[in-house]
């Protein structure tokens, strides 16, 4: 070789390396974030079963980490689709289109799912059709903090998202995710769209052939300490308690295998959906070797099981302390596998909540505080009467999804009938039906009576293509039922919206303070940590007390 052209080439190579140098090492990083989303936790459960818990889960990010005591939601609906996005794009529905888990296209009146996507097909289903699979984040329509990241290490970064909840895993991931993953109840396994690949990984196929569902259901559900030691919950067997299907009673022993054989969905309703979570979050750490590179690597977990038994049983069941205390212990050993496997200061982790959840109603009438079930359909119904004999048209009402009334623009047009009209006669029926505190024209939420922070919250939540035009508020403590046990969410009250929010790790200072911050403020604080772009629809601002200076 020529030594000028040697030369030439050794300070090329030189600068090469100082450029990837710099890139890799002048800015500091940790090796991994993991984004962990307990679904359905309110705040209140750090502290409800905080004497239960062991030192390694919950206790240990309270006590060597950051807690934000006062994080709020700060739109409507307090849906899970919606929190999901919101923790990951610091955005809210006005800007990011995901307006509810599901929601009705309001120029065609189609039904559209947030993550349903018709283009991909099902990767690891039964059939490559299966609606299961058809999934992908093309409704979002705002980058994520995992985007962000992956523009900033020029796609050299690892982004992987899990849950057994499709939107759970798809939304947080973001668009440029090497991958998300989520379980087909048909058959127990995760699966993926063909949007992130053509076919599963061998070790997700290795994972999947361990038929870990069964050997998790086949002892059933004990309660894990004595059921007289669940002294945070009500007794068992409350009239509000639902059951699983082929059970004659809501009381522990749960008798799993027989319920699966009726309702494969019904594994979710357990804690061990939780354990299977963390085991694939685990194996797809190994996978990707995510952790392991020279650039920062993303990992998102969605604990879905929570959510699935508040929904069964209530927030005040055993079944959901019971599901508390495993996941606590859970956490604690996935806590200590990052140890091992990344090392103690080479990660940061946050965990926070995708919305809370309500007493059940019962619960809340047994003890004489104010609640109601609120059943939508009998209003749709007789507020559909009184339009049509003002306007003489049927059906101008197609639904209330997410606490908003939906109208018919179809019938609308067809009869050539004005919408501000039809809307006004509509305010002054809804404002006078049972359990509806505000009834608002979203087109005029400025000009309205709501208080603050309501108003804003409405403002924040409302996207015009995929938002109904009128705004129901119900009473506090009332909510949608679709049955008279378990719990839901949704509304604006502080037991939907009050969420926890911890750090720990790589960056992170110890303490915990009750400043207000917004579940929009989550993202560009992971951004600010990792020393990148905050995502674009970003509303939020960095936590500076979380961060180390």
């Amino acid at each position: 070789m020529n030594k000028q052209f040697f030369g030439l080439f050794l300070v090329s190579v030189l600068g090469f390396s100082a450029c990837r140098s710099k890139h890799t090492d002048g800015v500091a990083r940790p090796k991994l974030v993991v984004g962990i989303v307990v679904d359905q936790m309110r705040w209140d459960y750090l502290y409800r079963y905080y004497d239960r818990y062991g030192e390694g889960g919950f206790r240990r990010l309270l006590k060597k980490g950051y807690s934000c005591d006062n994080t709020m939601i700060n739109y409507l609906p307090s849906f899970t689709a919606v929190g999901h996005t919101c923790v990951f794009t610091g955005s809210v529905p006005a800007f990011s289109g995901i307006s509810g888990n599901d929601w009705v296209e309001q120029a065609t009146g189609q039904r559209m799912y947030c993550t349903d996507d018709s283009t991909v097909k099902s990767v690891g289903a039964e059939s490559p059709e299966s609606k299961e699979g058809k999934m992908s984040p093309r409704n979002l329509l705002v980058s994520t903090v995992t985007d962000e990241l992956m523009i900033a290490s020029n796609f050299r970064s690892k982004v992987v998202g899990v849950s057994l909840k499709d939107r759970a895993a798809i939304l947080p991931a973001g668009h440029s995710a090497n991958a998300a993953f989520w379980m087909d109840d048909s058959t127990g396994h995760f699966i993926t769209s063909n949007y992130y690949m053509p076919r599963l990984p061998g070790w997700v196929d290795s994972f999947n052939k361990k038929d870990e569902v069964r050997q998790l259901i086949r002892s059933g559900w004990k309660t894990l300490y004595p059921l007289g030691a669940y002294g945070e919950s009500d007794t068992d067997d409350q009239l509000y308690e639902g059951k699983f299907k082929g059970d004659s009673t809501s009381a522990f022993p749960h008798n799993l295998d027989s319920s699966y054989k009726i309702g494969k969905a019904s594994f979710r309703s357990t804690p061990f959906g939780n354990t299977i979570t963390l085991d694939f979050a685990k194996a797809a750490i190994e996978g990707y070797q995510l952790g392991q590179g020279a650039f920062t690597d993303f990992l998102t977990i969605n604990c879905a099981s929570t959510d699935y038994v508040g929904h069964m049983f209530g927030i005040n069941a055993i079944e959901t302390e019971d599901t508390y205390l495993r996941l606590d212990q859970e956490l604690a050993a996935f806590f200590s596998y990052l140890d091992e496997k990344v090392g103690k200061d080479g990660y940061t982790v946050f965990l926070t909540a995708d919305h809370g959840a309500a007493h059940a109603i019962t619960y809340m009438q047994n003890h004489d505080i104010p609640a109601d079930f609120w059943n939508p359909q009998p209003m749709v119904e007789n507020l559909n009467k009184v339009l049509e004999q003002k306007f003489q048209a049927p059906g101008l009402v197609d639904t209330c999804t997410n606490y908003q009334i939906d109208f018919s623009m179809k019938t609308i047009h067809e009869h050539n009938l004005d919408l501000e009209a039809i809307k006004k006669v509509a305010l002054e029926f809804l404002r006078q039906q049972p359990g509806i505190n505000y009834a608002i024209d979203l087109s005029k939420v400025g000009e309205s009576p709501l208080p603050e922070p309501v108003r804003t919250m409405v403002m924040n939540g409302y996207y015009p293509r995929r938002s109904g035009p009128i705004q129901l508020i119900l009473n506090s403590g009332w909510f949608e039922a679709h049955g008279k046990t378990g719990t839901t969410h949704g509304t604006w009250n502080p037991y939907d919206t009050h969420i926890p929010l911890l750090f720990m790790g790589w960056g992170i200072q110890h303490g915990n303070d009750h400043n207000a911050v917004y579940m929009t403020d989550i993202a560009p604080t992971v951004a600010a940590l990792l020393h990148i772009q905050m995502p674009n629809g970003c509303v939020g601002k960095p936590i500076r007390e979380v961060l180390k200076k």
